[in-house]
């Protein structure tokens, strides 16, 4: 079992920039592939960028690369989401998810331990 802890949403104008964390817990947290999802009302849960274990491999959704940046910490448990140049259309709850063995990192349905989830609202 783990439990993951979203924190550093809020509400900020378009240009700005926000910071997410996620606190694991249960786990070998080195051991886990992070990833991050959003999700807009009415909309499906799109997946925005994952890690790897490590946090040798990174990857992105086209419409965040360059403006967004997925790292980690394994010596704190935590993975975080630097977001900059923020626009309207990024406003979405935002979840961190743990990556179980196999499937596309791509894919919710690959992720099988998610967070509560944090609001990011950008104003334009």
């Amino acid at each position: 079992q783990v439990q993951l802890v979203e924190s550093g949403g809020g509400l900020v104008q378009a240009g700005g920039s926000l910071r997410l964390s996620c606190a694991a817990s249960g786990r070998t947290f080195s051991n886990l592939r992070m990833g991050w999802f959003r999700q807009a009302p009415g909309k499906e849960r799109e997946f925005v960028a994952a890690i790897s274990s490590g946090g040798g491999n990174t990857y992105y959704v086209d419409s965040v690369k360059g403006r967004f940046t997925i790292s980690r910490d394994n010596a704190k448990n935590t993975v975080y989401l630097q977001m900059n140049s923020l626009k309207p259309e990024d406003t979405s709850v935002y979840y961190c998810a743990v990556r179980g063995y196999g499937g596309n990192y791509y894919y919710p349905s690959a992720y099988n331990y998610w967070g509560q989830g944090t609001q990011v609202t950008v104003s334009s």
